[in-house]
């Protein structure tokens, strides 16, 4: 049987949703590998919408995280809520500031932050049967609200979201763009991404290192 990999995104485009190039590569890598996977995604309302050109907030404007998604998935999602963990081997989750402004509140209470409450949900069964979850980019802030306390993450080595993570109980391991870090004993794979690459390839090989360990845990 196929293993298949739940992937948890939060819009469409690095400044309000999923990190496109992230998302697409780890969709590549999965498919490369002969594993099958599915996109899920909250069906709520964006935390703002950004205009891309200037990185600026667009006023009066309003999208929805689930349809801005479908364009990534080519239209092939389904809400967060209908993510049922015994179907799948693992679940990834992609970097994008989407993360901490749909999936959570990270961007603007940092360690206060609280995650949404049906990615909590979404997540607890893979947590409970020690599949694997991999987190990317921004999205490994995530973990001690997701997961509990004393699980080894990386963002690469940014201060104040290393800091944060600490903050919350996490435990943070600087990293480089194109390696990743493993807690073994909590099934925990992340990697920096675009929190520290220029450049598309140097992303590229971390998130495959990713994929490739993720493939490796799987039972």
């Amino acid at each position: 049987m196929t293993k298949q990999v739940a992937i948890v995104l939060a819009g469409c485009g690095v400044f309000d949703g999923s990190e496109i190039y992230e998302t697409t590569l780890t969709l590549l890598r999965l498919d490369q590998l002969g594993i099958g996977y599915r996109c899920f995604a909250p069906d709520v309302a964006q935390h703002h919408v950004i205009n891309h050109l200037d990185q600026a907030p667009v006023e009066g404007e309003t999208r929805n995280v689930l349809q801005e998604s479908a364009r990534l998935a080519r239209g092939d999602i389904s809400p967060i809520t209908e993510l049922d963990s015994d179907e799948f081997d693992a679940v990834i989750v992609p970097g994008g500031f989407g993360v901490a402004n749909n999936l959570s509140d990270f961007a603007m209470q940092s360690d206060s932050m609280q995650v949404l409450e049906s990615v909590k949900e979404a997540l607890a069964g893979f947590k409970e049967d020690a599949k694997p979850i991999g987190l990317m980019c921004i999205a490994p802030v995530m973990v001690p609200r997701l997961l509990g306390d004393g699980i080894a993450v990386t963002i690469g080595h940014d201060p104040s979201v290393s800091g944060a993570i600490s903050a919350m109980g996490g435990l943070h391991r600087s990293c480089g763009v194109e390696d990743i870090g493993v807690d073994h004993e909590h099934r925990v794979v992340t990697t920096p991404a675009y929190m520290l690459a220029t450049r598309i390839s140097e992303a590229a090989t971390g998130i495959f290192k990713l994929v490739d360990r993720i493939d490796e845990m799987m039972c």
